[in-house]
């Protein structure tokens, strides 16, 4: 995919994520509780989709520059990078969910993480889960030669899908939002990937692969951790009340 075709998907995602959030906003304005979910979601996709996002795509050369100067093996440095911002996007999550009475709701009423904890969040929750998923993007990686734009976009609908195996089919129709919160966890770490590695050209028939193969790298870990930690609650607030 060209570069003006990539900027113009990835604008068109962006103008359709603000305008229906917007509208959205706007319409539960009477409902208290739609209200202030709809309104965490916005703060969402302002500090870690736009502002984060675009200082990602600003600083991506000099990052990668940086990255590079590690002495680290290349693959310990994407899983290691993609933990990093795994984790400054669940910071921020939770930092949201802990600001509740910005939105006009107390805290454990609307949220949008399992816990008020950051490292309950990143320990038992999120980032955890996500680790096998970059596992099997090295993989990927070591053999085809994925452009970063192909990671970001590939990543997000896996964790689409992981979203919607989580918490329901309904999650689906949020593709936008889970395509950039997912994708941007990934998009630097594979811009810092090194080109002399001797992969292979991707072919667009590895797009499955490339989407399910982290799910199925996540599946069995998070079985396993429910088996570790079977008391621990999947979600530590009462069930939101619209």
């Amino acid at each position: 995919m060209k570069n003006a075709l990539k900027i113009t998907f990835v604008s068109l995602l962006i103008l359709s994520l603000v305008t229906t959030t917007t509208v959205i906003y706007s319409v539960t304005a009477g409902e208290r509780i739609l209200h202030a979910m709809v309104g965490m979601s916005r703060a969402l996709i302002l500090l870690w989709i736009v502002l984060g996002g675009a200082l990602m795509v600003l600083l991506r050369k000099p990052i990668r520059l940086a990255i590079g100067r590690i002495r680290l093996a290349w693959q310990v440095k994407f899983v290691l990078f993609c933990i990093l911002l795994a984790m400054l996007e669940e910071a921020i999550t939770t930092l949201i969910t802990n600001q509740a009475d910005l939105f006009g709701a107390a805290v454990g009423e609307v949220y949008i993480t399992a816990s008020t904890n950051y490292l309950d969040v990143i320990l038992f929750h999120s980032v955890i889960v996500f680790v096998p998923m970059f596992i099997a993007w090295v993989g990927l990686l070591h053999r085809w030669d994925f452009s970063p734009f192909w990671v970001f976009l590939f990543f997000g609908f896996s964790g689409l899908l992981a979203e919607a195996w989580t918490f329901g089919w309904g999650h689906l129709t949020e593709f936008a939002v889970w395509i950039f919160v997912y994708g941007l966890m990934v998009y630097l770490p594979a811009f810092s990937v090194p080109a002399e590695r001797g992969a292979r050209p991707a072919r667009w028939f590895l797009a499955p692969l490339a989407v399910l193969l982290p799910f199925v790298f996540a599946v069995p870990w998070a079985l396993v951790l429910g088996l570790l930690f079977p008391d621990h609650p999947a979600i530590h607030f009462p069930p939101i009340q619209p």
